[in-house]
């Protein structure tokens, strides 16, 4: 019996897009729709219509090409309704973290609180002022932990770093210790004037930029093309050479003395780290090397956990370059007897780009700040 296969304008017409629009998300999302040559003709198969319906289901859940790549890169490609529903869920929580983010005041609405805030002409110490900044605006926990999306950086510290900033550049506050902060007389000046001075004063404030930010946000993109590139390289590299990358990561990461196991018979462990020098307890590694698209499910992960019964051993590190299904992180989760930890591909890249495998120092930058102590009278 043949197997149905579509055009490009039959799936288009049966997801309910019109023959362009479907044209144009083949074209953005070819490396996940699989394809068929049958004579000349390229043509598509029932896993390909089910990935253009859940294109379609996203789209109208608010998302637009770019949002699902990233949603893809980050989560992987579901493989089943079940993973679509875990998609669908996570995607709610992130709409739900969205509206926590929209919640968070702006630069522009701490500005004029922040000079109130210390408008008695007291030094205050940073922290103090910002804590003043949480009661004012009655900020939830959430609310105050929010963190930026692919850094560590807090939403909310990070705009009152901006506020702090531009307010003692344009001289309305001075720093008269380490981080010690004190309202000027143009800051008390400014709290006189009226609604619209205020207001201009203010549109000016937003423009002014401080440059540490601007370099952290460049260092940060650079670090992420960095991660985007090596893990290229990672999954075109021979399985062999990948095998001995994951053991001198681990070592390099100071786990112990480690080592790749036999090639062959290997009883699907690639490599261990002895954590003493008798090598009385014992971290076994699986590396797997897999395509972007090629998830890691929860069968592959209990494998490896059978061989780790084998060996008797109660701790494991599975690492792929791809990623873990849902199925396998939780599975890795709920185990009681012995650890597997589970290290995807942008983990992996993470891991070496921080432990410098893989990766050389191109540049270094320091930047430096006044000493303070040093003008004190002794």
């Amino acid at each position: 019996m043949n197997k149905l296969l579509y055009s490009k304008k039959k799936m288009s017409e049966i997801v309910g897009w019109s023959e362009a629009n479907g044209r144009r998300w083949v074209k953005h999302f070819k490396e996940y729709i699989p394809e068929e040559l049958t004579g000349t003709r390229v043509m598509y198969n029932s896993e390909s219509l089910r990935i253009m319906k859940l294109l379609k289901r996203l789209n109208e859940a608010g998302l637009n090409t770019a949002e699902i790549k990233l949603l893809f890169s980050n989560e992987g490609i579901p493989k089943n309704k079940n993973e679509e529903k875990n998609l669908f869920d996570k995607f709610n929580s992130n709409n739900s973290n969205k509206n926590v983010k929209e919640s968070i005041p702006s630069i522009k609405d701490m500005m004029i609180p922040y000079l109130h805030m210390i408008k008695d002409g007291k030094a205050y110490p940073a922290s103090e002022i910002t804590e003043k900044l949480v009661n004012h605006f009655r900020l939830t926990d959430e609310q105050q932990v929010m963190k930026y999306e692919n850094t560590s950086d807090i939403i909310f510290l990070s705009r009152v770093r901006s506020v702090r900033y531009s307010l003692k550049k344009e001289n309305y506050i001075e720093e008269v210790n380490k981080l010690t902060y004190q309202i000027t007389s143009e800051g008390l000046e400014l709290l006189t004037e009226n609604m619209n001075e205020i207001e201009e004063e203010i549109e000016e404030l937003e423009k002014v930029i401080d440059p540490l930010t601007i370099v952290k946000e460049k260092l940060d993109e650079l670090k992420q093309e960095l991660a985007e590139t090596l893990l290229k390289q990672l999954r075109n590299v021979h399985w062999i050479k990948f095998e001995d990358i994951v053991i001198e990561l681990l070592t390099v990461m100071g786990y112990g003395d480690g080592k790749v196991t036999q090639r062959t018979n290997d009883e699907g462990l690639d490599g261990v780290i002895k954590e003493d020098k008798l090598g009385l307890d014992n971290i076994y590694v699986q590396a797997k090397r897999y395509g972007a698209t090629n998830s890691v499910g929860r069968d592959v992960v209990q494998s490896f956990s059978g061989a780790l019964d084998g060996k008797g051993a109660r701790k494991g590190v599975f690492i792929t370059t791809s990623y873990f299904t849902d199925n396998a992180k939780q599975y890795a989760e709920r185990l009681d007897a012995k650890k597997i930890i589970l290290i995807d591909g942008k983990q992996l890249a993470k891991l070496m780009i921080d432990h410098n495998v893989g990766v050389d120092i191109s540049e270094t930058f320091v930047i430096k700040s006044i000493d303070y102590d040093y003008f004190k009278d002794q």
